[in-house]
């Protein structure tokens, strides 16, 4: 029986996000700490995010053609996507749990090759809730190795 480990590796990670709302584009900016691990086929990063509602644990889980985002805590949310196909995923939240469905129009992961681990999870994707377009969503996690010295 073979046991399969995990070395999670922290990081650094650096996220932002912009919305665009049919021509109006917000964006998000976040530097917090995580970890990276890699589980066969797939690269993870982990982080919690500490806001005033509470704290939200976040998994983000890239695969070649497909990713997921995991969020726990004060909010809920599972959203999947495929480069290949519309999937479906939920937010929890206060008023209940509304229905997301995700497009995918790109998903990149890219690794650098340094002494160090770092590189980006790049995603970009339109979003619906409860069928209604809400906006094309550009996803990018730059994260790097937290060195020990």
């Amino acid at each position: 029986m073979t046991v399969e480990t995990r070395k999670s590796v922290p990081v650094k990670i650096h996220l932002k996000t912009t919305i665009d709302h049919g021509g109006e584009a917000e964006n998000y900016e976040l530097t917090l700490f995580g970890e990276y691990y890699q589980k066969e086929q797939a690269a993870f990063l982990k982080y919690e995010e500490l806001l005033q509602e509470g704290s939200i644990q976040t998994i983000v889980k890239f695969k070649e053609q497909e990713a997921l985002i995991l969020r726990s805590g004060s909010i809920k949310m599972r959203l999947a996507f495929d480069i290949n196909d519309e999937k479906g995923g939920s937010y929890e939240g206060e008023y209940g749990t509304l229905l997301l469905t995700t497009t995918t129009k790109s998903l990149e992961n890219r690794k650098n090759d340094s002494e160090l681990l770092s590189g980006q999870f790049i995603l970009k994707y339109d979003l619906k809730m409860q069928g209604s377009i809400v906006g094309t969503y550009e996803m990018v996690l730059e994260y790097k190795e937290v060195s020990g010295k």
